[in-house]
């Protein structure tokens, strides 16, 4: 069970730093979702993969699910869900400003890099 744990948790991880690093802001969104997945089913696995075990401690028994792990994801989704409404607002304000959704800035004419000093207007 932690094989197949640990195996999605880095594949959720390795799928989201790939498709962190495109050039595209759909692909970059869905890329923070993966690794927000990742993070919650590591939180969640950190408290110890066990299935009817009790929340609490009771006598005679020595194994219990800890509530903590399960309250941080709780409280994770919810951090994450608002995080994705910022970035898919910040996203869509990036693309109606420029009607283009690439990540980097940079620009389409070569000469506008240049080392060339402006030119400047002369009032005669």
């Amino acid at each position: 069970m932690e094989l197949l744990v640990a195996s999605a948790i880095g594949i959720l991880t390795a799928a989201g730093l790939y498709l962190l690093l495109r050039l595209r802001t759909f692909p970059v969104i869905l890329g923070i979702s993966l690794l927000t997945y990742a993070v919650n089913v590591f939180l969640f696995a950190s408290g110890r993969l066990t299935t009817g075990a009790p929340p609490i401690l009771r006598d005679g028994i020595d194994v219990y699910a800890d509530p903590l792990p399960q309250a941080l994801v709780l409280t994770a989704i919810v951090i994450s869900f608002g995080m994705t409404a910022v970035v898919v607002m910040i996203a869509l304000g990036a693309y109606l400003g420029s009607d283009d959704d690439h990540v980097d800035d940079q620009p389409d004419d070569p000469d506008a890099t240049s080392d060339k000093a402006p030119a400047t207007e002369s009032r005669t």
